[in-house]
């Protein structure tokens, strides 16, 4: 672990690999970098890996106040620096793909190629409406309620059933998040949408989410496939939300199949 501090803000984070591939990976809301650890434990033969900890989460400054999406970004890119990576594969999963959206939107220069996992745009007044209440429910509560209200809709009943410890461990971290800075998060999860400008986004993009995400769901992926030119869509047969926690081999293959493609494709 490392820190670097970016303006008022200090972010802790690692990396890990010693690949050719340079990749930064964005958790999401109420999350951490160790979200990424199955992931990067497949990967990082082939990768070096930049995981972080976004403001006001896990080990990084417990910043109050109002966030913006270009905040995030600003901070992505100063790690980016830190670690020497002039241009990057930048992997986002839920509000990390929202980052990850924004980012290409703003520094596509920077970019090799794009993985949005798990992740939204184009939401419908329905869509909208729903998150916006989960948003004013939090804004109410506290995290760990609304991780309760929430587990079923992030992992299969029968991955739950069977990792218990990893339950538990997933309960604990929440219950460490800080109730201001995970609201902070999710305004802007529950309040972005890219929808409209994702033609813009010209780099190889892989689009990824699990067939029965019922908040990043199959039809937004589909939504973005159409949008972004050349795009790659993966649905995960039978996977919810948290697919970095429950399958990490299934997120890792789509991301080392993808990065083989686009290779070959260029050469």
């Amino acid at each position: 672990m490392a820190e670097h501090t970016v303006g008022e803000v200090t972010l802790n984070y690692r990396i890990d690999g010693d690949g050719g591939e340079p990749l930064v990976c964005v958790h999401g809301v109420g999350s951490y970098l160790e979200a990424w650890s199955g992931v990067v434990a497949r990967l990082k033969d082939r990768f070096t890996i930049l995981t972080f900890d976004l403001r006001g989460h896990g080990k990084s400054s417990r910043v109050k106040g109002r966030y913006e999406i270009d905040d995030f970004v600003a901070e992505t890119l100063a790690l980016a620096d830190r670690a020497g990576f002039a241009t990057f594969n930048l992997a986002g999963f839920s509000l990390g793909g929202l980052i990850a959206q924004r980012l290409a939107l703003t520094h596509l220069p920077r970019l090799r190629r794009l993985v949005l996992l798990s992740t939204v745009a184009g939401r419908t007044p329905d869509e909208r409406e729903r998150v916006l209440a989960r948003l004013a429910a939090l804004q109410a509560g506290t995290p760990a309620d609304h991780h309760n209200a929430s587990l079923s809709r992030w992992l299969t009943e029968d991955f739950q059933e069977k990792h218990p410890d990893t339950i538990a461990w997933l309960r604990a971290r929440d219950a460490e998040n800080d109730p201001d800075c995970y609201a902070s998060a999710y305004r802007v999860l529950a309040e972005t949408d890219f929808g409209g400008f994702l033609d813009q986004i010209r780099c190889p993009t892989l689009i990824a989410t699990g067939e029965d995400d019922v908040g990043s769901n199959p039809r937004m992926a589909r939504y973005m496939h159409e949008r972004i030119p050349g795009s790659r869509l993966a649905i995960f047969p039978g996977l919810r939300h948290s697919i970095l926690i429950e399958a990490p081999d299934v997120v890792a293959d789509a991301i080392g199949d993808f990065l083989a493609y686009t290779e070959a494709a260029h050469e």
